[in-house]
């Protein structure tokens, strides 16, 4: 559905405005001044952390119209949507604009001129999606100024996680790979120090939200290795000392997602709660995946890591089959895992038939 950007631009840029104004009025005595001002330096985060979330709504709302089945930016889509923009959106702005404007000449300049910084409509390709993506970036660091880490931990990992996300959804319309994957190692880079050093024993929620968006970004950044390497003629060391890596980093921090779900005997639950099921299961068929793309010349390693892919989805299968409702949350997932316990058995005899051969 359409969403009401234009206005909601309007309001942010009328919050900076009269926020603006508000600040220049002084207080009647020092000790309120300072609180005042105190106050003011809150407000003014909090309308960043605004402009922050337009942003990035902006963005992914984007990506949604122009992602294909399979996640990737659809090119006749984005065509037919940059022919038919300007005309509907010229028509639309000006008659929207008139019903919103505020009557104070002075303060309806100001707001138009705040507006006129960033987009309302929907970026269709790099360079547009980059603007948008400049503006909460610099709001980022805005925010970041009033809710530091040292008295404001997860209003910062909040705004930290909205940085990354930005990063993200800029990723999906950047057509080079290697350009994308240096986006993705930046969210790794201000994600892993803020995980390192909080204490999951009192942010356990927050904790797991980073394992999972590392394993996740590191798991993108492995597929993006992999289509590069895919590209060359023969994949030389670099190239999969690199994949392999990655796709242990992924691997580690997926486990340690999992491992935060054991009660405090260190057992996995025998039921997942709602909230966490999905996440649970995703991280266990990415391991799945993970553990079939590290690449090694070792017949018995390579036979190892495709045991335990198995496991990984076996895992799956099987706890759908027990939890029939689990179905719906993992219906990709479950027919692909199905799918690779059905095929890799076969696989596993075929090897090992071929390392009997040697011996």
């Amino acid at each position: 559905s359409q969403q009401c950007f234009m206005e909601a631009r309007h309001c942010l840029a009328a919050a900076n405005v009269i926020f603006s104004q508000a600040g220049q009025v002084p207080s009647a005595e020092d000790n309120e001044a300072e609180q005042d001002q105190q106050d003011l330096r809150q407000r003014k985060a909090e309308i960043a952390r605004c402009w922050i979330k337009y942003c990035l709504n902006l963005l992914q709302s984007a990506r949604k119209l122009l992602e294909d089945n399979i996640g990737e930016l659809d090119l006749d889509r984005q065509l037919e949507l940059k022919a038919q923009r300007k005309k509907e959106e010229d028509e639309k702005e000006n008659g929207r604009k008139k019903a919103v404007l505020f009557v104070t000449s002075d303060i309806c300049d100001s707001v138009l001129a705040m507006e006129e910084k960033v987009s309302c409509v929907y970026p269709l390709d790099f360079q547009e999606a980059r603007e948008i993506f400049l503006v909460g970036q610099n709001y980022v660091q805005e925010a970041k100024e009033f809710f530091q880490v040292d008295g404001y931990v997860t209003d910062h990992i909040e705004i930290v996680q909205d940085h990354s996300a930005l990063f993200k959804v800029l990723a999906f319309f950047e057509e080079d790979y290697e350009r994308r994957c240096k986006m993705h190692k930046r969210r790794v880079d201000m994600l892993e120090p803020l995980y390192a050093d909080l204490n999951p024993q009192y942010y356990l929620l927050i904790s797991r939200q980073l394992q999972f968006e590392l394993a996740d970004t590191y798991y993108e950044m492995m597929d993006l290795k992999v289509a590069i390497g895919n590209r060359l003629e023969e994949l030389d060391s670099h190239t999969i000392k690199k994949i392999n890596l990655l796709a242990q980093l992924a691997i580690k921090y997926y486990e340690l997602f999992l491992d935060s779900l054991r009660n405090p005997d260190k057992v996995f639950p025998e039921e997942l709660e709602e909230d966490v099921l999905r996440p649970a299961m995703v991280a266990k068929f990415h391991i799945a995946r993970l553990y079939g793309k590290l690449i090694t010349s070792d017949g018995k390693k390579q036979l190892e890591n495709m045991q335990t892919s198995l496991e990984y989805y076996t895992f799956l299968v099987d706890y759908c089959e027990k939890y029939p409702d689990a179905v719906r949350a993992v219906e990709t997932e479950l027919e692909l895992s199905k799918e690779m316990v059905g095929l890799l058995p076969t696989r596993m005899e075929r090897l090992r038939a071929k390392l009997c051969a040697f011996i």
